[in-house]
């Protein structure tokens, strides 16, 4: 099979082999009996499955190249804890490992924390908007899905938003009514720099390469302060939909 070249972590994944069975079972028993080199095959043998692991988290945007590297110290402990006598796939225990360190690694690097109850809340709340929309036929409002799990609006607006990245201050998020956009900043601080004025006068270019549904989406978001279901259901559309025409719009101001 020929494998397109992709250089992650200094690593030309095209040139990445996979062991057979037969040759992980070798290797381990190897391992196990302190061979170092043994070690080491088993370990570059055994990368494809963590560069496997991390395309899980493409849409993350993360590091590939952090991801890989945290991958392979998933792996390492796999390989290092692996018990040969159990009657179990070295693949199938090295996954949950890799996938664990990453996991731990973004859960760590998050740049804000998130308690278990909200994101168990946030968690059940997407779950009911799911089975309510196909119920309906239509995008379930958050009153919906707020009555549905017998808790208060407020607090199912505020799981979901917890669990979506935070955006940066210079982030546009609308227009003041006379043809100026407005961004996050406007609304929490004043400019002292010089070189916030160049942002600004950069972002404010920007926005003039948006659509107008673009930028309707971005004023609802940032400025209303609707969430991206609030959005959906007013502008009749998905909240995939939303997610993407945002991500887009967000994309090109920042390519500038």
């Amino acid at each position: 099979m020929q494998y397109q070249k992709v250089e992650i972590a200094a690593v030309d994944t095209s040139t990445l082999r996979t062991l057979s069975e037969r040759e992980v079972t070798d290797l381990l028993l190897k391992t196990k009996a302190g061979d170092r080199h043994a070690r080491d095959k088993l370990i570059e043998g055994n990368l494809r499955l963590v560069l496997s692991v991390v395309q899980r988290f493409s849409s993350r945007n993360e590091n590939p190249d952090d991801l890989f590297q945290v991958g392979c110290v998933g792996l390492i402990k796999a390989v290092d804890n692996f018990d040969v006598t159990q009657n179990v796939r070295f693949s199938t225990y090295a996954v949950p490992m890799i996938l664990g360190e990453i996991r731990r690694f973004l859960r760590d690097n998050a740049p804000m924390r998130v308690s278990r109850s909200m994101k168990d809340l946030a968690y059940h709340a997407m779950q009911t908007k799911e089975a309510l929309t196909n119920e309906l036929g239509r995008e379930a409002t958050v009153d919906e899905i707020a009555r549905a799990l017998g808790t208060e609006r407020k607090k199912v607006v505020i799981a979901l938003e917890a669990v979506v990245d935070p955006i940066s201050l210079y982030e546009p998020i609308g227009s003041d009514g006379g043809g100026d956009s407005l961004y996050v900043v406007d609304q929490v601080g004043s400019y002292n720099d010089e070189a916030d004025w160049i942002e600004e006068i950069t972002l404010r270019e920007g926005m003039k390469k948006l659509t107008e549904r673009e930028k309707n989406i971005l004023y609802r978001r940032f400025m209303a302060g609707k969430t991206q279901m609030e959005v959906a259901s007013e502008l009749g559309i998905s909240q995939a939909q939303v997610s993407r025409l945002e991500k887009t719009a967000v994309r090109r101001l920042k390519e500038g």
